[in-house]
């Protein structure tokens, strides 16, 4: 895969930079770009999304924001030694991992840092708008996809606010891939509104959640009556760190609850527990116990096992966000791109909930992009 001299090159400004969902994204972006690897789990790359005026994959600039300072070389073989990414894919995209890291800014506020909220939303801008002007880029995508923090109890901006406030400062279409608060905070409201620009979020949907997006229709449609739907979450890495903290855990589980109340017109009994098993690292399991009625009140039982690696489920999804949001920024688009709810537990705009009417909706959102003038 190449891309034409002349061909505009976009930034994806990754929140959140050197964490293992952004460096598989980086490095997954290079193997395919190289044909080392096929496209599997990218959507824009399948034939419903050709010639819609998507940026090509190696047009791609990679840059952005973390607090932490593991180069992105070294966490990708760290990646690579849990099985996370092929065994010498970090060295054979080593290149490009090295040219990501170069871009990559401290991030904030961090412990003992006095920049009070506009010196850091500034701070921050600035650092995006040199990203762009010294790469030469035509426009740049802010991504979040951090840890998830917990919701916010005052009227402080949180960090995920900041970076957000952030991108529409330095003029950067926005995507919330984490359900920490971003955009959604009540000050950033007219500010978005004002902006002009296209955003779209929150909370990546991978695994649980994008099952019950399947499973949740499937009831309705069969009109069977569900009396409870209780779930259990095993994760390691930075992400079961994060969510062991039980206030970040509540904002994770209020886009899986969400789902459910959508799909099935109501809230059945049971919750999520989430647990924090660090031996797993990125890799997750995820059981579903779903106790339903049949014909003449007869009681069933459904139960799930989802088993998969959190990063390289997510990846593909970051790049075909970048990508979709870059094209709504050159089309003129703005505001929230419901259309894309396909992609989110907790949507922004007004979409639907059940997955296959998201990706009608979704395909359909590329027949617009194909015909809006480039």
């Amino acid at each position: 895969m190449s891309v034409s001299p002349s061909e505009p090159r976009v930034g994806v400004w990754l929140i959140g930079a050197r964490g293992s969902v952004a460096t598989t994204a980086v490095a997954g972006c290079a193997a395919v770009t190289a044909g080392l690897h096929p496209p599997t789990g990218m959507v824009t790359e399948t034939p419903a999304f050709a010639d819609c005026g998507l940026p090509a994959l190696p047009s791609l600039v990679f840059g952005g924001h973390d607090t932490v300072d593991c180069p992105l070389p070294k966490r990708a073989e760290a990646l690579a030694a849990g099985g996370v990414l092929p065994p010498g894919l970090p060295s054979a995209v080593f290149a490009e991992l090295a040219a990501a890291d170069r871009e990559i800014r401290p991030g904030g506020p961090a412990p003992g840092d006095t920049r009070d909220t506009e010196e850091l939303i500034d701070a921050f801008a600035a650092d995006l708008q040199d990203f762009v002007r010294r790469c030469g880029l035509e426009r740049a995508v802010v991504v979040n996809v951090a840890s998830t923090e917990p919701a916010p109890t005052g009227t402080e901006l949180p960090a995920s606010s900041l970076y957000a406030a952030a991108a529409l400062r330095a003029g950067c279409p926005y995507v919330n891939f984490t359900p920490s608060t971003g955009l959604h905070h009540p000050a950033l409201a007219s500010s978005a509104a004002a902006s002009g620009l296209p955003y779209a979020g929150r909370d990546g949907k991978t695994g649980q959640t994008l099952l019950r997006s399947v499973l949740g229709p499937m009831f309705t449609q069969r009109a069977l009556a569900v009396r409870a739907w209780s779930g259990v979450n095993l994760l390691g890495g930075g992400d079961g760190a994060s969510l062991a903290d039980p206030a970040a855990a509540a904002a994770k589980n209020a886009g899986k609850e969400r789902v459910l109340a959508d799909t099935l017109g109501t809230t059945p009994e049971g919750e999520v527990h989430i647990d924090d098993v660090p031996a797993l690292g990125d890799w997750k399991t995820a059981w579903d116990h779903i106790a339903f009625d049949g014909f003449l009140g007869t009681r069933m039982i459904l139960q799930t096992t989802w088993q998969g690696c959190d990063s390289s489920l997510a990846a593909p999804l970051v790049l075909d966000l970048a990508r979709l949001t870059a094209r709504a920024h050159e089309a003129g688009l703005t505001g929230p791109l419901s259309e894309l709810c396909f992609y989110f537990k907790d949507p922004v705009g007004d979409g639907p909930s059940a997955l296959g009417e998201q990706y009608a909706a979704l395909v359909g959102f590329a027949q617009r992009l194909r015909g809006s003038d480039r």
